[in-house]
């Protein structure tokens, strides 16, 4: 009895894993987790909990959140710019292998090699469902959350963009409401409303209230002759991921920062506002005159109000 004692006395007063400081040193890194090889960069000059950035797509890659809300976020945090599997500089695992989980899992896997307790999360657009899966897995290794863009309920978004979709264009939308699968319950199939250029179009306008956001984030997107494969996509979808809901609003205990854009047709801010809702720890933000890359039409406001959230200010 006394031993096990004396064990547990010397269990609890072993100092916490020290942070690895060559994984987190400033500059490019890459790293093998789960058989695939992620490329990571840090950057930034504050000292406290890595901050991720998990960007959209699927697949997108983290250039253009780090070319336009990086310079501001770095005046105070230290940033991590992470390309998820499959993405941006990140190697596309033979297996085809991707999944929620396994995306969750490999940020578990970097947090440990890291050597760090908590990590901060920033998620845009499908990142936000990354970090909300990861956050309600792990509430005590996330210092803050923070969602822009949010798809915290896909077929209420779908079915608010089928609600506008018929009072502005009745023709597509009967397109859309024919297109239906039998027993589909949704109001309608949004991604049958058009076809050809005009679905490419159609879907543009939603994220993007001027497409010259658009030049700037593809410009981005595409430096150093990086491009989304669609692989993660095309992958998600067939596991059903267009009928995403996060239902563990409860397991969000940290701080939630959420961002939606006021013109933002694609991540309407109705089911944000109603996740926020269900959060005890959120503040909400909405950037009226912003789409789905407010980072990129407001960079500055952007980058302090998730600054100051994060720093508790």
């Amino acid at each position: 009895m006394k031993r096990l004692l004396f064990l547990l006395l010397c269990l609890l007063a072993a100092p916490a894993a020290a942070e690895n400081r060559a994984a987190l040193a400033p500059g490019v890194h890459e790293t093998v987790v789960n058989g695939v090889r992620l490329w990571y960069r840090v950057a930034g000059r504050g000292r406290g909990v890595p901050v991720i950035y998990l960007h959209g797509g699927p697949g997108q890659g983290s250039q253009s959140f780090a070319k336009f809300a990086g310079p501001e976020l770095e005046k105070g945090l230290r940033m991590v710019y992470l390309d998820q599997r499959g993405s941006g500089r990140s190697e596309r695992p033979w297996t085809r292998a991707y999944s929620l989980d396994l995306l969750v899992d490999d940020l578990e896997k970097l947090r440990i090699a890291w050597g760090v307790t908590r990590i901060g999360l920033i998620g845009q657009s499908f990142g936000t469902a990354l970090a909300m899966e990861y956050a309600a897995r792990y509430p005590t290794h996330v210092s803050h959350l923070v969602l822009a863009a949010g798809i915290p309920d896909i077929p209420a978004a779908l079915d608010i963009q089928c609600a506008r979709l018929e009072r502005e264009d009745p023709q597509a939308f009967a397109r859309a409401k024919a297109a239906l699968g039998e027993g589909d319950k949704a109001r309608c199939n949004m991604f049958k409303a058009y076809e050809g250029p005009a679905a490419r179009e159609a879907l543009d306008r939603r994220m993007y209230p001027n497409l010259e956001t658009m030049r700037l984030v593809d410009e981005a997107d595409a430096e150093g002759g990086l491009r989304n494969s669609g692989e993660m996509g095309q992958a998600l979808a067939a596991q059903g991921f267009f009928g995403y809901r996060f239902e563990k609003a409860e397991r969000l205990t940290m701080p939630v920062l959420v961002i939606a854009g006021g013109r933002d047709l694609q991540a309407v801010a109705e089911p944000q506002r109603a996740l926020a809702a269900r959060v005890k720890r959120v503040r909400y933000l909405e950037y009226p005159e912003s789409g789905h890359f407010m980072f990129v039409e407001e960079p500055v406001r952007f980058g302090r109000d998730v600054t100051a959230f994060i720093a508790g200010r």
